[in-house]
């Protein structure tokens, strides 16, 4: 029962952190789409900006994600 409950735990931790990524890079190329269209630009350079703007925030989650689950496997541990 108790297996259980962990494997759930940490297929819950590992799906969470790659929900994180995906949303961060859609919600930064969103919103470089709607400023782009928003202001009528010809160089889409603020969906380029915000994309990379949206990578560089999910993959900071992911990293302080995995951190963080660490630091909780490595408390229990002691």
């Amino acid at each position: 029962m108790k297996k259980d409950k962990k494997f759930y735990l940490d297929l819950y931790n590992a799906s969470s952190i790659g929900f994180s990524v995906v949303f961060s890079i859609l919600i930064g190329g969103g919103i470089g789409l709607w400023i782009d269209k928003k202001f009528d630009t010809s160089h889409h350079w603020a969906f380029f900006i915000f994309l990379i703007m949206g990578i560089v925030a999910g993959f900071e989650n992911m990293y302080r994600g995995i951190k963080k689950y660490k630091d909780e496997n490595n408390d229990k541990k002691t």
